[in-house]
């Protein structure tokens, strides 16, 4: 079983700076890849950024590219996500993900709140 902790999130101003941690998915983690989703209020849930565990291979959704940066430690078992120069549209929670083998993200975390304000 993968256990997934999400922590960092926050209240900031537009063009700030948070740092997301999530305490998973362990240092003996199989799966293909762990990412990044977020949630904002009346919108589906949606892609951020992911990371393959073991290559490091990043890929990021349009919208946050050049502004976000997912890292992982996998010593720690952990995953991060830096987001600089936040935009009120970033106002969302956000989930720590990690897949299966197959990359089929089926453990999440149980989110945290971020809130840009302009």
């Amino acid at each position: 079983q993968v256990s997934l902790a999400e922590s960092g999130g926050g209240l900031v101003q537009a063009g700030g700076s948070l740092r997301l941690s999530c305490a998973g998915p362990g240092r003996t983690f199989s799966g293909y890849a762990v990412g990044w989703f977020r949630r904002a209020p009346g919108k589906e849930r949606e892609f951020v950024a992911s990371i393959r565990w073991r290559g490091g291979d990043t890929y990021y959704a349009d919208s946050v590219k050049g502004r976000f940066t997912i890292s992982r430690q996998t010593a720690l078992g952990a995953l991060y996500l830096q987001m600089d120069s936040l935009k009120p549209e970033d106002t969302a929670v956000y989930y720590c993900a990690a897949s299966d083998v197959k990359g089929h993200y089926n453990y999440w975390g149980q989110g945290t709140q971020v809130t840009v304000s302009s």
